[in-house]
């Protein structure tokens, strides 16, 4: 799905697709575009966890970028991760518009000098209500909503999270179980440490895949799954403030 137009932007994929999300969406680059793209715009792929990065030169042609989760460590010193530093230091010095979702907002965050590592509390999947902090919430983010919620559910999954933000940012969102659930940098850098782009049966194919995994127990598994069958997470809401993000 691509769009031609004035607008373009580039997902960083740090994840392969797997199986499931071929099949039934042909691949993760189709959700991101879903759920953030818009017509009259272009949406170019780049492989970053296989290597595969846009040229320097081409870097001032992009309005904005996404970088995805991945199930590889943000703090790990992976070649391709270590690249990625780079170039999201080099975004950030030319201004350019860039939100992290999960491994994004953690490589985002150590980029930038902030601080991650592995959760204090372990795994978090599942539906989380994250509070959004009204004061330091910048209002660009929420236009077009009649009233920003005291709180938006969210999809998570990770295991690792930032413990702190690079200098000068600010945390506009947190959660009980994750003290950085949001935060911006200037009016060019977001992290989201949740998906908004997950819908659930994506997430339960994810879950599948960490028992097969031995990563989580099955018990686990099945309580998280119960628990998602009692409510949604906030999708729409969520996909607006990063199209607000990202356009405004």
């Amino acid at each position: 799905m691509k769009f031609i137009g004035e607008k373009r932007y580039a997902l960083l994929m740090a994840a392969r697709d797997s199986d499931y999300v071929k099949k039934v969406y042909g691949g993760y680059f189709n959700v991101f575009v879903k759920a953030f793209g818009e017509e009259g715009e272009k949406w170019d792929l780049f492989r970053v966890v296989d290597g595969e990065f846009p040229a320097m030169d081409e870097l001032h042609k992009y309005h904005g970028f996404v970088i995805s989760g991945s199930p590889h460590d943000a703090h790990g010193n992976d070649p391709w991760v270590l690249s990625l530093c780079v170039l999201l230091q080099t975004l950030f010095s030319m201004e350019k518009k860039v939100l992290g979702i999960c491994f994004g907002h953690q490589v985002l965050c150590r980029a930038l000098d902030g601080n991650i590592g592995r959760s204090h509390t372990g795994w978090d999947i599942g539906l989380r209500k994250v509070s959004l902090a009204e004061d330091k919430y910048p209002s660009t983010l929420v236009g077009g909503l009649k009233e920003v919620p005291p709180f938006l559910s969210i999809i998570e999954c990770h295991q690792d999270e930032v413990w702190e933000v690079p200098i000068g940012a600010e945390v506009i969102a947190s959660s009980d179980k994750t003290g950085v659930e949001m935060f911006t940098l200037g009016k060019h850098i977001m992290g989201i440490q949740g998906h908004p782009e997950y819908t659930k049966d994506i997430l339960y194919n994810l879950i599948d895949r960490l028992v097969n995994n031995n990563c989580i127990e099955k018990k686990f598994a099945e309580l998280t799954k119960s628990g998602l069958e009692m409510a949604e997470p906030d999708r729409k809401t969520w996909e607006k403030i990063c199209r607000n993000f990202l356009k405004g």
